[in-house]
């Protein structure tokens, strides 16, 4: 009669394929045309803010401008990773190119930072040298970029809740929403009272706004580059988790991680109570279920072993998903 090491052997070579899919599929094409014509429409405001802040001599639109140019920027991130999601896993790409999103964020971030910079170093000069300001048309540019970004939003809001790319594309063009909304006010405001120290002011406000989301940008994408853990997916935490577990007499070597925000994956060494193989089955079925109820980790690599590394010739199974 075979013994649970016997088994356990036998199971050294089993591989078992197993996915969990928590979230619906979001139409690919659909995706990318809404993203496609929010870049067409903001790219038409960001050319009118550029014109027009250069004609009018305001800042503050040449501020808001640099901030269309964030949204831009992270439309055609979505669009661009829309399309590469599409594209099969190869040899040389084994986990696809979820990473160069990723990359493309920290480029982006670093990007903003030195827009934001020069923003507020011109604003400073503003300050001390004043310089009129044709408030006329600034307000009329600045009232096109308003409706030319709630267009946009209206656009994206059908998948803003389903798909991560877009959210994060609406939530930027509701935040140009807002700047331009502070554009619009600063403009009136000069209109009848030719404060022009406004526009510098609210220059400086829209750069801190940009600044804000680059830090963030950066910092996330830094993190993610660096393997760190996901938000409330730290490795001792998902440890003593998985310790919890009926049928687990310990764990070791866990490593949590993401490609990119939403796609978690883990690798750890599970050590086992003695127990027959199919009650192994269970465990595994009851690790990876809490792995993804709990922690939103639905790609896994776990090793499971009957005693601690080095003290057990054999009896070592593997699984992926």
């Amino acid at each position: 009669m075979p013994s649970h090491e016997d088994e356990r052997l036998e199971h050294d070579n089993e591989h078992h394929h197993h996915h969990h899919h928590h979230h619906e599929s979001i139409e690919i094409p659909e995706t990318g045309n809404k993203l496609l014509a929010s870049i067409l429409i903001t790219s038409a405001t960001l050319i009118a803010e550029v014109i027009g802040g250069l004609l009018t001599g305001s800042l503050a639109l040449l501020s808001d401008a640099a901030h269309v140019f964030l949204d831009i920027f992270a439309l055609a991130l979505g669009y661009v990773a829309v399309r590469l999601s599409k594209r099969s896993a190869t040899g040389t790409h084994s986990y696809g190119f979820h990473r160069m999103k990723v990359l493309a964020a920290f480029i982006n971030g670093a990007t903003l930072l030195f827009v934001s910079f020069e923003i507020i170093r011109e604003a400073i000069g503003r300050f001390v040298h004043p310089q009129s300001i044709i408030a006329g048309p600034m307000l009329i540019v600045a009232i096109i970029g308003l409706v030319a970004n709630l267009l946009v939003a209206f656009v994206l809001k059908g998948h803003s809740h389903d798909d991560l790319n877009a959210r994060a594309a609406f939530l930027h063009v509701i935040g140009d929403a807002l700047s331009s909304v502070g554009v619009i006010a600063a403009g009136a405001i000069i209109l009848f009272t030719k404060w022009y120290w406004l526009d510098p002011a609210m220059g400086i406000v829209i750069a801190l706004v940009i600044l804000r989301g680059a830090f963030s940008v950066l910092k996330e994408a830094t993190h993610i580059l660096n393997e760190g853990a996901p938000e409330n997916a730290d490795s001792e935490m998902v440890a003593a988790h998985i310790a919890s577990i009926e049928g687990v007499r310990g764990v070791h070597d866990v490593h949590v991680w993401a490609l990119e925000p939403g796609f978690r994956l883990l690798s750890a060494h599970v050590v086992l109570d003695d127990q027959p193989l199919s009650d192994t089955d269970a465990v595994m079925e009851r690790i990876k279920d809490m792995l993804s109820d709990e922690f939103h980790v639905d790609h896994t690599t776990i090793q499971f072993e009957c005693g601690d590394c080095g003290q057990c010739a054999g009896g070592k199974g593997t699984e992926h998903s």
